[in-house]
């Protein structure tokens, strides 16, 4: 089969196809046909050295895909070979065909096609995990995402919407914001122009936000600590600010606070599965009812990689990026 591999790490140039073996499906596995695979900020993290897969999972690129089930292993019985599907990856999407747990195999929602269904599985799994399995957030509350034009932040600001919550997000752009708009943002805060605290504070009554997903991590730290509500919950899942901040710890027991870091990639296969599950109970059905919708940039072909990563690393897409074999 065609792959994406990289010539050691560094810039999106190290990045080319090649031929690989085709995967095998082993026991309570799966093996798909790939449609179409999305790119994740993950993916350019690992091309640079600083995000190896995690032990046992395929070198090749790619942590979410879509395609048509090709071969079935042993101990499966809820997949058919023929069966449209989206999955969650620990790696291998950049691909033409990728071998998948079975747990992290998801029918494609009703009214999305295939291609487009590969921008779904990572987004869906990290907003679904962390906003509301670990943060809870409830109808109601407020909720802010920094980077709402981007495909995290698309997914969730139409997600913490449709379920009934207030809306606030960070973007680079006036055109961006907009976008977020017409998502169902209710509040929306120029990084470069606003300070995301004071207008936060101002829009909800001095409340602030009772849930934050963060993709930056220090550089936001200490900000987001003040724009929490009491009792509210900071989940950050990136650390494209970097590692390391001062924590003011008296601040954050005056709120009563949470700071919770997450991953997806290297959680194991039954905690991904059960995340996948959740996904198909709760988040499918708005997709399906057009509630929610996948949002996708461009679509590249394979051979294009190296320009897809351009893409992504100029922070001027909004939505998702996505590959074809």
């Amino acid at each position: 089969m065609r792959a994406v591999v990289a010539q050691g790490t560094g810039g999106p140039e190290v990045l080319s196809v090649a031929e690989m073996p085709d995967p095998q499906a082993g026991a309570g596995e799966v093996v798909v046909e790939v449609t179409a695979a999305g790119l994740n900020r993950a993916d350019l993290l690992q091309r640079m050295g600083f995000y190896p897969p995690p032990p046992g999972a395929s070198d090749i690129f790619g942590m979410e895909c879509s395609g048509t089930v090709a071969e079935v292993g042993e101990g499966v019985t809820q997949w058919s070979v023929g069966d449209e599907v989206c999955c969650l990856l620990a790696g291998g999407g950049y691909a033409e065909r990728v071998a998948v747990p079975a747990g992290q195999v998801m029918p494609v929602p009703d009214g999305v096609d295939l291609v487009t269904a590969a921008a779904l599985p990572e987004v869906a799994a990290t907003v679904w995990s962390n906003v509301f399995m670990v943060a809870g957030l409830r109808p109601d509350e407020t909720f802010l995402v920094h980077g709402g034009a981007g495909g995290i932040g698309t997914f969730a600001i139409q997600l913490a919407h449709a379920l009934g919550a207030r809306v606030a997000t960070t973007g680079g752009t006036a055109e961006k914001l907009e976008f977020c708009r017409s998502l169902g943002a209710d509040v929306t805060i120029d990084y470069g122009e606003q300070d995301f605290v004071e207008v936060l504070r101002e829009a909800t009554g001095g409340h602030g936000a009772d849930v934050i997903l963060d993709n930056m991590g220090a550089k936001y730290l200490a900000r987001n600590v003040e724009a929490l509500a009491t009792e509210g919950r900071l989940v950050v899942i990136g650390m494209q600010g970097g590692t390391k901040a001062e924590l003011d710890l008296a601040k954050l027991l005056t709120k009563r606070g949470a700071v919770i870091a997450t991953s997806l990639r290297a959680r194991p296969v039954e905690g991904k599965s059960a995340i996948c599950a959740g996904v198909v109970e709760h988040v499918w059905p708005l997709v399906a009812e057009g509630k929610v919708r996948p949002i996708v940039h461009e679509v590249l072909g394979l051979d294009d990689v190296v320009a897809a990563h351009e893409l992504m690393g100029s922070g001027a897409h909004t939505g998702k990026i996505l590959l074809t074999p």
